[in-house]
């Protein structure tokens, strides 16, 4: 396990192609350590997602290495889903089983996965329910939630898993704009606790308030890895300079 003098990540050279002709990641070095919150920005197709997504190899690396917590992921020897366990994802869209109520989604894969025992699992899912305000929506169906609701659930299923680290793909860009800050609120709340945390998203307040680093992406590359007081107020590559005049 990762301590605070160790990274809990490493990406080491990572590139990822889609053919002959795509190249989305291209020699990707990256380095996590516990606590951080790491924010990643960049245009449409700067490869974003897909490094977010390599991290746990969602997205497997045409080449290099993803080191979490000590273990090389992509060594084929390793057992990929106990490591994905302890890293939460959270998507654009909430993937909810429409099927199920909100406290059958949430205990689903720590009792099939975890073989937590249902009340173990209910107590934790009903404990984390009361941390993003809808502990009076366990037996609702997601039909009947809005989309910041369904979005703060999806979050508190990834919790449910008890990871170290948090994955978050654009979680706020399916969301009308109204229900943004609920689900903003619940992440400032995670960063706070000491979660570590790397976000993918179009929320610049949000890398700024939160982030402990903000990467900025380009063709497949990181061009800028800074704190976000330098990231914003100081950039001195020209291409980050030409994203923060469109987007500010």
């Amino acid at each position: 396990m990762a301590t605070s003098a160790n990274p809990i990540i490493e990406v080491r050279g990572v590139t990822k192609r889609f053919g002959t002709s795509i190249t989305a990641l291209d020699h990707c070095d990256l380095t996590i350590c516990p606590g951080e919150v790491v924010v990643i920005v960049g245009p449409s197709g700067s490869g974003k997602s897909t490094l977010l997504r390599s991290l746990n190899l969602l997205e497997s690396p045409t080449e290099g290495q993803i080191i979490f917590e000590g273990v090389d992921l992509s060594d084929p020897s390793v057992d990929l889903d106990r490591h994905r366990q302890r890293m939460g994802m959270v998507f654009q869209h909430f993937n909810l089983f429409p099927h199920m109520t909100v406290l059958k989604n949430l205990t689903l894969a720590p009792m099939t996965a975890k073989g937590m025992p249902q009340e173990e699992a209910e107590a934790l899912a009903r404990e984390l329910l009361k941390t993003v305000g809808l502990q009076d929506r366990e037996n609702a169906y997601p039909i009947q939630l809005s989309g910041g609701q369904k979005q703060r659930i999806a979050i508190v299923r990834a919790l449910c898993m008890q990871p170290d680290v948090m994955l978050f793909d654009e979680p706020t860009s399916a969301l009308d704009p109204e229900m943004v800050g609920e689900v903003l609120e619940v992440m400032r709340g995670l960063a706070k606790k000491g979660m570590t945390m790397v976000v993918v998203t179009h929320e610049m307040g949000f890398a700024r308030e939160v982030g402990t680093r903000v990467l900025f992406m380009d063709s497949g590359r990181i061009l800028v890895d800074a704190p976000p007081q330098q990231f914003f107020t100081a950039p001195e590559n020209p291409r980050l300079q030409e994203f923060l005049s469109k987007v500010l």
